[in-house]
């Protein structure tokens, strides 16, 4: 029988776009004592993450905690403002954009799915020009929703919710707009209030450093209205209930305890450094992997400067070689996980995670890990990417604020 050793010495290098490492302090949290989760202590907690969720956010508005994964999320979204047979209109920029379009499949709506040609469209953001194109076609208003991805994590675009509010009120269309941002929440700057966003969907395992398991919908008072009329089935998902026993900091179910502990020590940890400088270290890591792609001649898989996810960088590899099998050698050589291709990008790219808990010496060492990889593998490179990296790290201001030309 195979026997699998997952206690090699040092630390496992866990460099996917999620779920990222999980710092000391938030395991040393999760493995508290269980509480009665309808005592006392249990409210106050319930009340300091459902507060304190609301910053990351940056809303006003309620944010549902669900004991499940993002997918759980996924749903939620859609039972909770939807009805059997809805049109709903999803723009394709990856993996997960599909994932969801398939979901709302299954869920009996009718998603249309706009988006560019072929493995180009896996490249670039969302076009809102195409969005609002759509919506204005749509005299009859049977769209009655838009569902777009914030940071696509199978291929490193981090698309502009913005623009595609911009794009839906400059049509007077009056569909919700759903987000998706699992991957890209407390890495990449969102502003649910601010942008307009109906619904956003989130989860724990990202740029929240938790293990799986935590997901979230930040509601609109539009999508609260929405709630009242929708007509897909649901139950654990509705909102109605959750929201109501959410004043007083307790939920209508079970919820998971030892993970909200977890959750509280996570958003001390990012309001403690501050949104601003979180978003800020994510760039400057983010550009220093990108500096190394280009010093090793290798093509970034986003083909569009101005979304370069802060999340993740997808790498290509040249024509012939198998992305996974690099990946392979990688963690069989130097206990490293990168993230593999997905869907029509598989087998032609691996990913590399900069969220979470990264600084710049655990990127150098993750850096380091692909660049011997990667010529272990007989994948011709150009020059190595370390001093490009090293330098940018070395010299870049550890308050970047915008990300780099």
């Amino acid at each position: 029988m195979l026997k699998l050793d997952f206690h090699l010495a040092g630390r496992h290098f866990l460099q996917i776009p999620g779920p990222s490492p999980v710092p000391d302090r938030i395991l040393r949290a999760i493995s508290y004592p269980t509480i009665d989760h309808r005592g006392p202590e249990f409210g106050e907690l319930g009340l300091k993450v459902l507060a304190g969720i609301k910053q990351i956010f940056k809303t006003q508005q309620p944010v549902v905690i669900y004991p499940a994964s993002g997918t759980g999320a996924w749903e939620a979204a859609l039972s909770n403002t939807l009805s059997p047979g809805d049109a709903v209109l999803m723009f394709e920029t990856g993996h997960f954009a599909t994932l969801w379009k398939k979901m709302a499949e299954k869920l009996g709506l009718k998603p249309e799915f706009l988006g560019l040609p072929g493995i180009e469209g896996w490249r670039r953001g969302v076009q809102p020009q195409m969005i609002e194109e759509r919506l204005r076609a749509d005299t009859q208003h049977a769209i009655k929703a838009v569902c777009v991805v914030h940071n696509e994590t199978s291929t490193g675009v981090t698309s502009d919710i913005a623009a595609v509010r911009r794009a839906i009120d400059a049509a007077g269309h009056p569909a919700l707009l759903l987000v998706d941002t699992i991957s890209g929440l407390a890495c990449a700057d969102y502003r649910h209030d601010e942008w307009g966003v109906d619904v956003s969907v989130s989860g724990s395992q990202k740029g929240l450093m938790l293990p799986p398991g935590i997901s979230f919908n930040a509601i609109s008072p539009k999508a609260m209205a929405a709630n009242q009329h929708a007509k897909l089935p649901r139950s654990f998902w509705d909102w109605t209930e959750i929201v109501e026993m959410n004043k007083s900091g307790y939920w209508p179910y079970t919820p998971n305890t030892n993970l909200l502990y977890g959750l509280s020590e996570a958003l001390d940890m990012i309001l403690g450094e501050g949104l601003d400088k979180v978003f800020a270290r994510h760039e400057r890591l983010a550009e220093a992997t990108r500096r190394a792609v280009r010093a090793w001649g290798l093509e970034i898989q986003c083909a569009d400067p101005s979304v370069y996810s802060p999340v993740l960088t997808g790498v290509m590899t040249p024509e012939g070689v198998d992305a996974d099998a690099v990946r392979k050698l990688i963690y069989e050589r130097f206990d490293m996980s990168l993230g593999t291709g997905l869907g029509k990008v598989k087998g032609r790219m691996f990913r590399i995670g900069h969220l979470g808990d990264c600084n710049d010496l655990t990127l150098l060492a993750t850096l380091a890990g692909c660049e011997m990889g990667l010529r272990l593998a007989g994948v011709p490179l150009r020059e190595s990417g370390m001093p490009a990296a090293m330098e940018w790290l070395s010299e870049a201001p550890k308050t970047l604020g915008s990300k780099a030309a």
